[in-house]
């Protein structure tokens, strides 16, 4: 049986990349230093199936940082919940794509509801950022003004901010008693499963976010008869005027 064991030149050979490729990876912390056996370096199939992983991470156009951060938390299937979707842009592409001024965008990104690339371990943005936008000029031509279009981005990134700091708070187990070991049990199932998880999660909050307007649109409808005002409070003669 041949050993499975390789010097650098013949790592980048078996991994299709280059020699200084695999140094740079290594003094990024990306790759782990190889075994010494007599004079020589020799890397084995963890190197090889770490190279593997990091092409497949970059393709899905995640950062060197977000790599690595995805590398050594060892859960599988993590990355897909940060995957980017469909074409990328840059500021200057999605901005000429969606049509609105860079004024409004910038306050899109001033409050966080377009969010920085960054943050998400990639470098550009994409067609979910792009749906983002055009959502925003549909909600301009049916009658919402700019200043209202960030008051409620900020409220939604606030407020969703929160939920989901509950939901980390929750699943840690800070304020429950769990079963620790149930529970990174569930937690390494979630992570393995997301690509169901995510759109099971997506239904779920929609039809929350679904009835809860339905709920208080009607209250605010039959508060608007009771007390003759318009819908939100707005006094009649304002709201016709």
């Amino acid at each position: 049986m041949p050993d499975s064991r390789w010097r650098i030149d013949e790592l980048a050979h078996e991994a299709g990349v280059t020699v200084d490729t695999i140094r740079y990876y290594a003094r990024e912390g990306l790759l782990a230093a190889p075994e010494r056996a007599g004079r020589h370096k020799l890397y084995g199939p963890p190197h090889l199936e770490r190279l593997g992983r990091i092409r497949e991470l970059q393709a899905q156009r995640f950062s060197l940082a977000a790599i690595r951060a995805l590398l050594n938390a060892d859960r599988p299937g993590l990355e897909e919940l940060f995957v980017s979707h469909g074409r990328s842009y840059t500021l200057e592409e999605l901005v000429a794509r969606s049509g609105l001024d860079t004024e409004l965008i910038a306050r899109l990104r001033e409050i966080g509801l377009l969010a920085e690339p960054e943050a998400l371990g990639h470098d550009v943005y994409d067609d979910n950022d792009l749906g983002l936008l055009r959502a925003v000029v549909e909600l301009r031509e049916v009658g919402m003004t700019d200043d209202i279009i960030v008051e409620l981005g900020a409220i939604y990134v606030h407020h969703f901010r929160a939920l989901q700091a509950d939901v980390h708070t929750m699943l840690a187990g800070v304020d429950r008693d769990w079963d620790q070991d149930e529970l990174v049990a569930m937690q390494r199932r979630l992570t393995a499963n997301s690509q169901r998880m995510i759109p099971a999660v997506d239904r779920v909050l929609n039809y929350v976010h679904q009835r809860t307007i339905q709920r208080l649109t009607l209250e605010a409808v039959r508060t608007a008869q009771e007390t003759r005002t318009g819908v939100g409070g707005v006094p009649l003669d304002d709201a016709t005027s």
